[in-house]
């Protein structure tokens, strides 16, 4: 494992730890499905990083053989020429680059063996990342369903904690609308009884009812001046009436007299 991948895996793992700590399963799963993806990365990158080696090991192979056409055509050219000599150390040549060929193409199978076994894995690795990713959406919709259910149930009882500050602070605004109306009537209370105006003025409660008095009086002797005045009035009308009766008496004797 090369430095950059080990620091990769402890920030990973750090990463995960926070997660667990976080206890949201909808992050948790998916933390563990971009980790798999990145582990199905790496097993793509492997085998590319296979087949590049098979692949140049597949023209090393094409160049032995290339050279052991070669000695071939230099053998028999030998041969042509009567010399014996080259066409033996050409065959040589070929008989190496043949065991060489034969190495390599040894090599190329194991190499092509574990390319189709990294691929039978990373597609089983797929499979599985597939089915992991739909199961991972399919628990997230029932833990966000679960909890909006929960939420919704909590607002309904009154029981979450949102619900809990909005229920504190309508009894708050209860206590004090009950304080408010309570204290307005106290203040008409008061101001009915004059209390209002005993702590504004200098007269204690002796003086108030003195005064009250001397009001009382003035209107008694208001009201019997009134009475008196009008049974003055009375009594001359009805003197009027008399010596208007006895001037009529006066004038029906003086015309008796006179006849």
């Amino acid at each position: 494992m090369g430095i950059l991948s080990r620091a990769s895996y402890v920030v990973r793992s750090k990463v995960n730890a926070l997660l667990n700590r976080s206890e949201d399963p909808t992050e948790t799963l998916d933390y563990s499905y971009e980790r798999m993806r990145d582990e199905l990365q790496q097993v793509k990158q492997g085998i590319a990083d296979l087949t590049t080696q098979k692949k140049r090991l597949e023209i090393q192979k094409r160049r032995l053989e290339e050279n052991v056409e070669k000695h071939n055509e230099q053998a028999r050219e030998a041969v042509r020429q009567d010399r014996e000599d080259l066409a033996r150390r050409a065959l040589e040549k070929k008989k190496q680059k043949m065991s060489q060929i034969e190495e390599l193409e040894g090599q190329i199978a194991d190499l092509q063996s574990t390319q189709d076994d990294l691929v039978e894995k990373k597609n089983e690795l797929q499979r599985r990342i597939e089915e992991f990713r739909t199961k991972k959406e399919t628990m997230k919709a029932r833990y966000e369903a679960a909890e909006a259910s929960t939420r919704v149930s909590e607002a309904m009882s009154g029981v979450g904690d949102e619900m809990s500050d909005v229920s504190r602070a309508l009894e708050r605004a209860e206590e004090r609308t009950d304080d408010m109306e309570a204290r307005a009537a106290a203040m008409d209370e008061l101001q009915e009884s004059g209390a209002f105006e005993d702590t504004l003025s200098d007269k204690d409660e002796i003086d108030r009812q003195l005064e009250s008095g001397r009001t009382q009086t003035e209107v008694d002797a208001e009201l019997e001046t009134l009475k008196s005045e009008m049974g003055e009035s009375t009594g001359d009308a009805a003197d009027d009436d008399i010596e208007t009766e006895l001037d009529e008496l006066r004038e029906e004797t003086d015309d008796e007299e006179s006849a």
